[in-house]
């Protein structure tokens, strides 16, 4: 497989550093509300080994103080309609999930080895991160200090040395917080999946660290930062971001009001319309919602259900048995998926398979057992996708009615075949 990596600009071989194994960790939200759809997008990307939920922040205790509840409360709420939107997506749940506040001693102890190294500072109760103490920083943003520091916004009563340098704990007197040998407060954004990526994996460098195109800079970058520091490593071998969402051609933001919520489109338009839609770009790519294209993603669908649905009652009529090899179409599905993966060629690759099902159901005497190979291919390409179809069964009673049917309709006696047709459609049949 090879993958686009951010940090170096180029296209890579895989090459894990475990054998057969592959360390994954992407970047979880921040559960203060429901997922929105550009959440969502990581979700169908990344298929993660491991990704966290940020359940201290200043917008997580605003909510809970607004609701007079607990944070955990407000985050609990909200990791769950998150889990949610996961399974209506057709996704697995990560196998590892942890919470900030479920690693604070070890997010404490990591700041105070950048305290003690000398690439962290204390002001007052708060601690910074010397930016300067990492030769390499703007690495993977591919900016240099110098630059970055021209665009840099100083804010008058600084505390900072540098205006780059960014929070690592901060005193709070608000909300949540832990004792620390600073103040009494909760840490910055930024050091939480440094220590939760060692905390899971144990170990400083992973294969892959994914999440979205807006986490590059700072999120990721000062991740690395911390890491270089204190580890002499980058955390990742490859990174790996996807594209934005917009919504009718523009950003989606809170502050313009057009933020779709995940929840919703699965609601309306169902997983796999919604799974498809995402999937129908590549991943690194901006993808543009909107209803036109839901449409358009909806027709695409429904001819590939049809072609499938067809070609199982064609099976279970002629009791053929299931298939154990694949069509040769899927070598080249999978070839598409391990060119960064390519999910609009892979897709065209499922609509070249759909036409040869088309194709074989339409021959007067069916090649029952090619027709179960290819039936067999596709949805083994399905499931890869992440679209779930279900499988026509059909009983002895239903293959009965279903000849009646198409006998009423030879036989153009259309009042009996409207009946039927009726019924095989409230069973799934047609």
């Amino acid at each position: 497989m090879k993958l686009y990596n951010s940090y170096s600009q180029t296209i890579e071989e895989l090459k894990p550093i475990e054998e057969g194994k592959i360390s994954m960790y992407v970047c979880g939200p921040t559960v203060y509300n429901y997922p929105h759809i550009g959440n969502a997008r990581p979700i169908v990307v990344f298929d993660t080994f491991a990704s966290n939920y940020t359940d201290v922040d200043d917008k997580i205790i605003k909510t809970a103080i607004e609701q007079n509840v607990s944070e955990k409360e407000i985050t609990d709420k909200f990791i769950a309609a998150y889990n949610d939107v996961r399974r209506g997506l057709h996704a697995d749940l990560p196998d590892y999930a942890p919470r900030v506040t479920e690693t604070m001693d070890r997010i404490i102890e990591f700041i105070d080895k950048m305290v003690k190294n000398g690439s962290a500072y204390q002001v007052g109760g708060d601690v910074y991160f010397r930016v300067n103490s990492d030769k390499k920083y703007g690495e993977l943003s591919h900016q240099s200090i110098d630059d970055l520091m021209v665009g840099a916004r100083i804010d008058e009563n600084e505390k900072k040395e540098n205006p780059l340098d960014f929070t690592l704990w901060k005193e709070t007197t608000e909300g949540i917080k832990w004792d620390s040998p600073w103040s009494k407060g909760r840490p910055g954004w930024h050091t939480e999946c440094v220590v939760m990526i060692q905390d899971v994996f144990k170990k400083t460098l992973i294969d892959i660290h994914g999440g979205g195109l807006d986490l590059k800079f700072p999120h990721h970058e000062n991740e690395i930062a911390q890491c270089e520091v204190c580890n002499d490593t980058h955390l990742a071998n490859i990174w790996v971001h996807n594209g934005m969402i917009n919504i009718n051609g523009i950003k989606m933001s809170k502050s313009l009001g057009n933020v779709w919520w995940a929840k919703d489109l699965i609601a309306n338009h169902g997983g796999n319309l919604t799974r498809w839609l995402m999937i129908s770009t590549h991943y690194r790519a901006p993808l543009n919602l909107n209803e036109e294209a839901f449409a358009t993603s909806k027709k695409e669908l429904d001819k590939i259900a049809a072609a499938y649905k067809q070609a199982c009652v064609k099976l279970a009529l002629s009791s053929a048995q299931e298939a154990t090899t694949f069509d040769e179409t899927y070598t080249s599905f999978i070839d598409a998926l391990n060119d960064d993966l390519n999910t609009p060629n892979a897709i065209s690759v499922v609509y070249e398979l759909v036409k040869k099902i088309n194709q074989a159901v339409r021959q007067r005497e069916i090649d029952v057992e090619n027709l179960a190979v290819l039936v067999h291919t596709l949805e083994k390409m399905l499931y890869i996708l992440g679209i779930e179809f279900d499988k026509v069964t059909m009983t002895n009673e239903d293959k009965e009615m279903y000849q009646n049917w198409r006998s009423a309709v030879k036989e153009k006696d259309f009042k009996t075949a409207d009946t039927l047709r009726q019924t095989l459609i409230e069973k799934g049949i047609l």
